[in-house]
């Protein structure tokens, strides 16, 4: 992308949060109550994620576990796992549990399309091709998200996001947002079946939240 192209993204990023703004926080608020009401605080959960050129940043979502498990396990295979909350089964269903994510777009180290920010240890592990999708900000959804999500191994999304990377443009992106918003409406896939060719888990982090 040019630096003009660049810009207009980003314009794009901010119009959308503060239009949908006031929508956004209501439903955000009264899901960060909902969760505090059935299963007590925090409503909120925070972890390091690699962003831009590698750099941390902070990522937010909804908690979806109980606080009683640990959040670095191998990642839920269905709704019936029982580490996660009556509310969090919802949330992840409905994708509700990424709502927090607008406030990390409004603050500029996510944009609403991009690869999924993933964990700084995952990371240090790519090659130099997978690497290239450190090279834009990550995204609230990408082109991974909606080309198979949970059904994907991690090599497949890496790919995905790395062809992103190689052809993003305003037009793209617009249509990734559109099949974003009917993947939600019509949730599928929306648990990791496998998350290696290699290996069925993903291997623990040492990442704190």
């Amino acid at each position: 992308m040019t630096n003009v192209q660049l810009t207009l993204k980003r314009l794009l990023d901010l119009i959308v949060v503060i239009v949908f703004g006031p929508l956004i926080l209501i439903i955000a608020l009264l899901t960060a109550l909902l969760i505090r009401l059935t299963d007590g605080p925090p409503a909120i959960f925070r972890q390091e994620r690699a962003g831009h050129h590698g750099k941390p940043f902070t990522l937010y979502k909804f908690r979806t576990m109980r606080q009683d498990v640990d959040p670095f396990g191998p990642s839920p295979k269905t709704g019936h796992d029982n580490r996660l909350t009556t509310t969090g089964r919802f949330l992840r269903a409905t994708s509700l549990d990424e709502l927090p994510q607008f406030y990390n777009v409004l603050k500029g180290n996510m944009s609403l399309v991009g690869p999924r920010p993933l964990y700084m240890e995952q990371a240090r592990e790519w090659n130099e091709r997978q690497q290239k999708r450190l090279r834009v900000k990550p995204g609230l959804t990408g082109l991974a998200q909606i080309s198979g999500r949970g059904s994907l191994t991690v090599e497949d999304k890496l790919e995905l996001d790395v062809q992103y990377v190689e052809r993003q443009t305003l037009a793209r992106d617009l249509r990734i947002l559109l099949a974003t918003v009917v993947k939600v409406l019509r949730p599928k896939d929306i648990y990791e079946k496998r998350y290696s060719k290699n290996h069925q888990t993903r291997p623990k982090t040492p990442d704190k939240p």
